[in-house]
């Protein structure tokens, strides 16, 4: 049996459901063996997504290059290169689920550096962190170690 990952009682603050739907299944498939493929029902009931939900998060994912997915009796899902090449960002912009930078905290239409809202310092610096964190993270590095997904073609590994 295949350890599964901890899930989160509610969705994470600046990450759609979407987001982090795609995350979790991430997740799950970094830590499975590199030659398992995962089942979209298996990988529902591993992350506590929902199976329609999931299968549209996945078929992005699929087109974007992070996964590999085969249909068929042995079919499944699995990572279309190492865990430590698969960055936040990538995910994100897969799902487009990139946080809106230029959004106001207080919903005005024009704030900026010149014509700030009193929260704008603090939510520029928020939003400079959440992109450098998903720039520079990868799958490898959330999994704890555990992740072994990933391609075994050579192509995707160098």
């Amino acid at each position: 049996m295949t350890r599964s990952l901890p899930q989160a009682d509610r969705p994470l603050p600046l990450l759609s459901t979407t987001a982090e739907y795609a995350l979790r299944a991430l997740a799950e498939l970094a830590i499975a063996p590199p030659a398992e493929q995962i089942r979209s029902v298996d990988l529902a009931a591993r992350t506590g997504v929902p199976e329609a939900y999931l299968s549209k998060v996945l078929r992005k994912l699929v087109s974007h290059g992070l996964l590999h997915g085969s249909k068929g009796h042995g079919g499944g899902f699995s990572l279309a290169k190492p865990a430590g090449r698969i960055r936040f960002i990538d995910v994100l912009e897969a799902v487009d689920s990139m946080p809106a930078t230029e959004r106001c905290a207080f919903g005005r239409p024009r704030c900026s550096t010149t014509n700030p809202c009193p929260l704008h310092p603090a939510w520029a610096r928020l939003k400079h962190g959440f992109l450098e964190w998903a720039q520079t993270t990868t799958l490898a590095e959330v999994t704890g170690g555990a992740a072994r997904g990933g391609s075994s073609r050579k192509s995707d590994r160098t």
